[in-house]
């Protein structure tokens, strides 16, 4: 697999975009890390330049999404949104292949013996501001009445 099919909402994209301008950055990394109480986590990053090993994505005229070779299959269907409650909002990351998920909806699990499938719980944290670099997902979500 070359690409991975990666779909962002239009308020996701709205808040992705300020983001990456806030951190002055060109484009966001998508990727997983083995953590959480269920196995699995959504990384991202703000980039200035994709690196040799990133897959880049375009899923939107002025957005690009680039993804590790490694994590091109484990990311495969993520559906990205931005979910609002009351006057918190965070991205949530859905996918078809999830199988189980935890309490929290931080890390979510693999189908027993895939290791190419998987599916993200959903961050309702918030912060804001966050400097360029790795990060957690739950780091990104923010206030999204602020401009």
């Amino acid at each position: 697999m070359s690409t991975a099919n990666i779909t962002v909402s239009p308020s996701a994209h709205a808040h992705i975009a300020r983001q990456l301008a806030q951190t002055q950055s060109s484009y966001l990394r998508l990727g997983v890390k083995e953590s959480g109480c269920n196995g699995y986590m959504y990384m991202l990053d703000f980039l200035d330049d994709p690196t040799g090993d990133d897959h880049c994505i375009d899923v939107a005229h002025d957005l690009r999404i680039c993804v590790r070779t490694s994590d091109l299959a484990l990311v495969e269907g993520t559906e990205i949104d931005l979910l609002t409650q009351g006057l918190n909002s965070a991205l949530v990351f859905k996918n078809s292949h999830a199988t189980s998920y935890c309490g929290c909806g931080e890390s979510f699990a693999l189908a027993a013996g895939d290791n190419n499938t998987i599916a993200a719980g959903e961050s309702n944290t918030t912060a804001g501001g966050e400097a360029a670099g790795n990060m957690d997902v739950d780091q990104l979500g923010t206030d999204v009445g602020a401009s």
